[in-house]
């Protein structure tokens, strides 16, 4: 049977269907059997895993376990880079030190990446190409820019331009129906042409000047950097960096790309530009992960590049967004007012015109020339009145078409085009428009000093130790070999410079700062080895230069047991810290009073000769006293210091700075010094320059320290802002005060800057001129105008070609106003006197469009005269259209108005 019903109790009822009873029992479960198979199963599956376990050893051992963990394959490293893109791509995003630890953290990094932490990668063409082509370059896909087809709509909103296009089509409408669709299309075309020729030449040049903006956006973005390739260290532009690079970070750098700290000292990122959260970050081994396009905030260090370009979080960022080139300053939006103005003034009149020459023809006082009139109430046809009416009304449109100024937007805009371009040419690249304008108007120019009045080629020239003055400053015979080694080891350990000695025995590289580099070459003549000083000892802690204090330390191990805590800055400011001075034998003498008026005369005495006064000094400590955990938090001892010696610094004047300094005068520009440096120094450079008059006073208010200032009520700084002249030991939060009072008393300021710490001061001035060459990122980002060339003298031609700018566009306006109004009362009175007008719109229109178009391009390429900065400064409310301007077009109303008298009165016709 194919199946049977079987009985029994169970725990899903008494009745079970079997299908098949025949075969029911075949497949009963033998327990046993299976659990003995199961057993068998299991010691195979043993078996097989420890043979499995066996070949994984013995690949193990033949290849780097490290592949298990990462997904890297080592053993390719002959066949070309042994680490992923992907996973490179994953280590950069996801901050994965897990994964850098397994490739035994940035040195195994570097390994993989085929680069070397104290070299770099080889800097030949064809290992640059291949990073490239591997990982991609530095730079990103820039957004598509607007066509031209855009530039035409918006020009098409110009509000000149639309009350003219309205005036072309009822001027084509009416032309149509009383002179017929020849003389209609004759008229109205004729605006519509012009109009059309207006908008071209506008969006055009709109279009040329996008093009100039997207070049100063690309020099704004390409961002000189430092980098280590072969040994040496050399500036290079961002966009040539590569995977593999090693980067050193100072403060106010911008990160270049991602990467991974190799070393760094109280090093503090900020990300906000990536994470929006505004605090710093510290970098350290245990958080080393860098974010291309954060700020250094603090401290310095190095990085091993592992992203660039659209591989990075800013990359793709950058590649979404597009620079807003739409910008309209505040000149453009005041000639956008006197344009709107007239041409409500047009209307205003032409309404006026109407409605008396409508009354005039419908009381019939309207003559045809041979004298009859022209409306007769009750007797003239609907037809013939009507179409007088049209003409009254293609009259008014007439006179509109006469009143609007339609050259002015484009005058505007060549202007300001010519002028940025001529700009880059004299070294200034314009970041914001309104810039070029403003500076115009700059009343006072607060300057550094250092870099923009002087070269910022610094050489020491004088050197005091052990209580003499070295002659020559770099012979140093007299001084003991301990108290040189010391002195040495200051100075090679204490620095963010670099010695680079050449294999084939050239001449040292040195690179730092300008005061980094005179120190460091003048430790190479008194016998430095800079290699060997540092490998002697290690560095345990940094304290960063910091323009507040004015002073920079480290602390070196020397031995098991002995620290050294070395200072170097301010020379009077060192001084007061020092207790004790070193000898010529040596010895450790303690600092009585006469000793350290000595020092304190040799600093005046080298200030006075406008040298920059650098003091270094040093303490021991004990390495049981220097924490072992939490080492970033610890504050190097600078009280009980030894002074070790002085040196003086000459950084000469840069040539033409003293002229243009007395241009700025004549210009009525004062020109004011706040640095940093000694006041004696500042004093002794601003003579030099000329901004202190030898015959004049020099002592306070007019020159004046920092602190004092600072120290000063709100109130009392006002009072005594505008007597300023030079300011020194000043601190970036004193520059920003000043800033502050001056434009509280009215002025238009200018400050220069180059330091992190100036931003603040640099946004708050109405101009800020940030230094292209020696300038921070920082401060760059926070300025209107870069000075690429750091000089002075490039400063005073921005001023020029802000003041010419503005000078031609008042030049234009009195032009474009005179025709205009000229125009405008020969159309007026003709038409209430006679009731028609001479001057045909069509006539007028294309002949206002040639004078208007070759009157903007000649006011707009006139290059800047000295002339310019032989008047004051116009300030900051001067109006347009001055009361000279409004003179001369009153003057020219009455000359037309007695023109059309005579003609009236002798019978001519107009």
């Amino acid at each position: 049977p194919e199946f049977a019903v079987a009985t029994g109790e169970g725990p899903f009822g008494q009745a079970a269907l079997v299908l098949n009873a025949s075969r029911r029992f075949r497949y009963t479960l033998d327990l046993k059997k299976e659990e003995e198979k199961e057993i068998i199963r299991r010691t195979i599956r043993s078996h097989a895993q420890v043979i499995r376990a066996v070949f994984l050893f013995k690949e193990a051992g033949e290849n780097d376990p490290r592949e298990a963990y990462t997904g890297i394959k080592f053993t390719t490293a002959s066949r070309g880079f042994p680490i992923e893109m992907e996973k490179l791509k994953t280590l950069n995003r996801d901050h994965d030190s897990v994964l850098l630890q397994e490739i035994r953290g940035v040195k195994g990094l570097s390994d993989l990446l085929k680069s070397n932490l104290d070299r770099g990668i080889n800097p030949t063409e064809d290992e640059l190409l291949q990073r490239r082509d591997v990982f991609g370059a530095n730079t990103y896909p820039r957004k598509k820019r607007k066509s031209i087809l855009r530039f035409v709509f918006d020009a098409c909103k110009d509000l000149t331009l639309i009350i003219l296009m309205v005036a072309a089509a009822i001027s084509l409408t009416l032309g149509m129906a009383t002179e017929g669709v020849k003389e209609g299309w004759y008229e109205g075309g004729s605006i519509f042409l012009a109009v059309f020729l207006v908008i071209l030449v506008t969006a055009t040049s709109d279009y040329r000047q996008s093009l100039q903006f997207q070049h100063l956006n690309e020099e704004k973005q390409n961002i000189q950097v430092e980098v280590l390739r072969g040994g040496k260290r050399f500036r290079t532009s961002i966009f040539d960096l590569v995977v593999g690079d090693v980067v050193p970070l100072n403060i106010g750098d911008q990160v270049p790309a991602d990467g991974i700290l190799i070393s760094g000292h109280s090093l503090a990122i900020d990300e906000s530009s990536m994470t929006g959260e505004s605090k710093t970050v510290h970098k350290d081994q245990k958080a080393p992960f860098l974010m291309s396009g954060c700020k250094v905030a603090d401290g310095y260090g190095s990085m091993l590049v592992t992203g660039v370009g659209i591989n990075t979080e800013w990359g793709q960022l950058m590649a979404n967004l597009s620079e807003d080139n739409g910008e309209e300053t505040p000149l453009q939006v005041r000639l956008n007012g006197v344009a709107t103005f007239i041409g409500m003034v047009g209307l205003s009149v032409a309404g006026v015109v109407l409605g008396v020459l409508a009354i005039r023809y419908f009381t019939g006082h309207t003559k045809n020339p041979d004298g009859t009139v022209q409306f007769r109430a009750g007797t003239t046809g609907l037809k013939q009145g009507f179409m007088g009416a049209i003409r009254i009304l293609t009259i008014a449109v007439t006179i509109v078409v006469v009143a609007v100024p339609e050259g002015l937007p484009l005058a505007v805009t060549l202007t300001l085009a010519y002028s940025m371009r001529k700009m880059m040419l004299d070294k200034a690249l314009v970041r914001r428009l309104s810039s070029c304008e403003t500076m115009g108007s700059a009343t006072t120019i607060c300057s550094d000093k250092t870099g923009t009045l002087t070269l910022n080629k610094m050489t020491v020239v004088e050197a005091h130790f052990i209580g003499t003055r070295l002659d020559p400053c770099d012979d140093v015979r007299a001084i003991s070999s301990s108290s040189a080694a010391l002195l040495i080891e200051g100075i090679a350990q204490n620095t963010t410079g670099t010695v680079f000695l050449p294999e084939d025995g050239g001449a040292a590289d040195v690179t730092g700062s300008p005061t980094e580099k005179a120190i460091l070459s003048w430790g190479l003549k008194i016998g430095m080895d800079f290699n060997d000083v540092r490998s002697k000892s290690s560095v345990l802690h940094v304290f960063p230069f910091n323009s507040e204090k004015k002073r920079g330390g480290v602390a070196v191990q020397v031995s098991d047991t002995g620290v050294h805590i070395h200072w170097k800055g301010a020379a009077e400011l060192v001084l007061s810290s020092c207790k004790s001075w070193l000898s010529l034998d040596g010895s450790v003498q303690p600092m009585g009073a006469q000793k350290r008026n000595e020092y304190k005369k040799s600093i005046e005495d080298m200030a006075k000769s406008s040298l920059r006064c650098v003091a270094f000094a040093y303490c021991q400590c004990d390495i049981e006293k220097i924490p072992k955990e939490d080492i970033a938090d610890w504050k190097l001892p600078e009280e009980d210091l030894t002074l070790l010696g002085i040196v003086g610094i000459k950084d000469p004047c840069r040539p033409g700075v003293r002229s243009a300094v007395q241009l700025c005068k004549n210009a009525g520009v004062k020109v004011r010094m706040v640095t940093g440096d000694n006041i004696e120094t500042a004093k002794a450079i601003a003579l030099e320059c000329g901004i202190l008059d030898a015959n004049g006073v020099i002592s306070e208010p007019f020159v004046i320290e920092g602190k004092a200032f600072r120290e000063m009520s709100e109130i009392a700084r006002g009072e005594i802002a505008d007597k300023i002249t030079v300011m020194g030991r000043s601190s970036p939060n004193d520059k920003l005060l000043l800033v502050q009072a001056l434009k509280r008393k009215g002025h238009v300021v200018a400050v220069t800057g180059d330091g992190t710490n100036d931003a603040p001061a640099l946004h708050e001035a109405d101009i800020g001129l940030a230094m292209g060459m020696s300038g921070t990122e920082v401060a760059k980002e926070s300025s209107d105008i870069i000075i690429l060339d750091d000089d002075f003298t490039s400063v005073v031609k921005v001023v020029r070609w802000g003041r010419s700018v503005y000078a031609n566009i008042q030049k234009f306006i009195q032009f474009q106003l005179t025709v205009n109004v000229a125009a405008l009362v020969i159309n007026v009175i003709a038409a209430v006197s006679s009731g028609d007008v001479p001057l045909n719109a069509v006539e007028l229109l294309w002949v206002n469009l040639i004078m208007d178009t070759l009157g903007a391009l000649a006011l707009a390429t006139e290059p800047p005269t000295d002339n310019l900065m032989k008047r004051q400064p116009v300030g900051r409310r001067e109006p347009l259209v001055t009361n000279i301007m409004w003179r001369n077009l009153f003057v020219q109303a009455i000359y037309q108005i007695a023109i059309l008298l005579i003609f009236n009165f002798s019978g001519k016709k107009i």
